[in-house]
């Protein structure tokens, strides 16, 4: 056993230049070539950030909402193929669908 495989056996969590990075933002959500619709709106006095435009699956854009949900730390639903997340996000929305490989489009404000 040479000295980089004890350096592995006591640091199991270290990445080397060596090994390639993996990527946590992979996901098996469909992406599409259109971008998706990120707009503000208010409803009952409460801000409110929908997203729209999805071509995929239902469930995949379930998935979707369910993730940003619990990624942002808030409430919101899935109805008539948009996701209503309660709460101005659009701007960190958009890093999240960006670091996925969406392509987003801001509507609005």
């Amino acid at each position: 056993m040479d000295l980089q495989d004890q350096l592995k056996n006591l640091f199991p969590d270290h990445i080397t230049e060596d090994e390639p990075q993996k990527n946590e933002e992979t996901t098996d959500i469909w992406l599409q070539d259109a971008p998706i619709i990120c707009k503000y709106e208010k409803r009952k006095g409460k801000p409110i950030t929908i997203l729209e435009g999805y071509t995929g699956a239902e469930q995949d854009f379930k998935k979707l909402a369910k993730e940003l949900k619990t990624k942002l730390s808030v409430g919101g639903t899935f109805k008539d193929n948009k996701i209503i997340v309660q709460g101005d996000y659009r701007e960190k929305i958009m890093q999240i669908l960006v670091t996925k490989g969406f392509k987003v489009k801001r509507v609005g404000g």
